[in-house]
């Protein structure tokens, strides 16, 4: 989770702020803390709640055992979601892709209903991962898309298994590179966000210590200051997301995506540009970082979509933009 909150809440507007603010000191209980507040369903029931006929399945792939949901029909495309969420954060826009695609949404190594190893959490692993989940189902070559931590791991698969990248698309995130070395940790008041977590999540076992059993609050505080609108993450939604980050392996598995950045960004040294055609979306305050990025690591950037009235959580906050731009691009 990447994104440069308070100067897109300027931009959206003071009561946006204002409605953030009073939902965070709201849900921000002990009793909100409790993802057994809501019963949680199972990926086998979410998954076929979904029109276009999603069901769960299991596979091992790459000495991990993989969850994925996949439903509808057409050409291979992959989404990949990031943290602190699941499969389940591309609901809303998994029913219209299932009508021209066959849709494949994995839970990245560590997450949800994936094993969560002790080890192989660089993006080049995970992307292996997903490349050899594709080849299990059969196919030579995917679209590719993914946001946040899936959004590194989108962009790992298009560099490292050319061949099998017909087109990608990164959502609101993009690959670790030495510019993350420069990001401030503690920003002047009124700044951008103090983005604590990208060094909390790489410091061993406390994390698993003040999270484990209280994933409710961090779910709120990461949709709290990542939504213009509360709503669009339900009460059901934001517990699923508890559920699945509430034991200290989910807390462990996830917080390897962030130790692996050294790693990730020694491997980004060593990638050519990606040649797959490649579209950029993000909210309007991360614009800039792919306009600026992008054409220094693709070849072939088709544009960067700005996703109107968000501020990281796109599919969530503008299914029908992030949708339709996606089926245009993969086609």
């Amino acid at each position: 989770m990447l994104i440069n909150r308070r100067r897109a809440l300027a931009g959206i507007g003071a009561a946006a702020l204002v409605t953030t603010t009073t939902t965070l000191a709201t849900t921000a209980t002990p009793d909100a803390a409790s993802a057994g507040r809501v019963p949680v369903p199972d990926d086998a029931e979410l998954a076929r709640s979904l029109p276009g006929r999603f069901r769960s399945h299991h596979t091992s792939v790459n000495g991990t055992r993989l969850h994925y949901v996949a439903g509808g029909a057409g050409e291979p495309l992959f989404l990949l979601p990031g943290w602190p969420a699941t499969w389940w954060s591309y609901r809303k826009i998994m029913p219209a892709l299932a009508r021209r695609f066959r849709v494949v949404v994995p839970d990245l190594r560590g997450m949800g209903g994936s094993a969560k190893p002790h080890n192989g959490f660089d993006k080049r692993t995970m992307a292996r991962d997903v490349y050899e989940l594709a080849c299990r189902l059969g196919y030579r070559s995917v679209n590719i898309a993914g946001h946040d931590i899936g959004a590194m791991v989108a962009f790992s698969f298009a560099a490292n298994h050319r061949a099998a990248t017909r087109r990608v698309a990164l959502l609101d995130v993009l690959h670790p590179d030495r510019s993350f070395y420069e990001w401030r940790l503690l920003q002047p008041a009124g700044g951008d966000t103090n983005m604590w977590w990208m060094a909390f999540n790489q410091v061993d076992g406390l994390p698993e210590q003040l999270i484990a059993g209280r994933a409710r609050h961090l779910i709120d505080w990461h949709y709290g200051i990542g939504l213009v609108d509360q709503s669009n993450v339900s009460e059901r939604d934001r517990a699923v997301f508890a559920n699945a980050y509430d034991s200290v392996d989910a807390i462990r598995a996830s917080n390897g995506w962030y130790k692996a950045f050294h790693q990730d960004i020694a491997d980004m040294e060593t990638y050519a540009k990606v040649s797959a055609p490649l579209l950029g979306l993000a909210a309007p305050a991360t614009v800039p970082w792919f306009e600026g990025a992008l054409p220094f690591v693709a070849a072939d950037v088709r544009g960067v979509v700005a996703v109107d009235n968000t501020l990281h959580w796109l599919a969530d906050e503008a299914p029908e933009v992030v949708g339709r731009a996606l089926i245009d691009f993969f086609g």
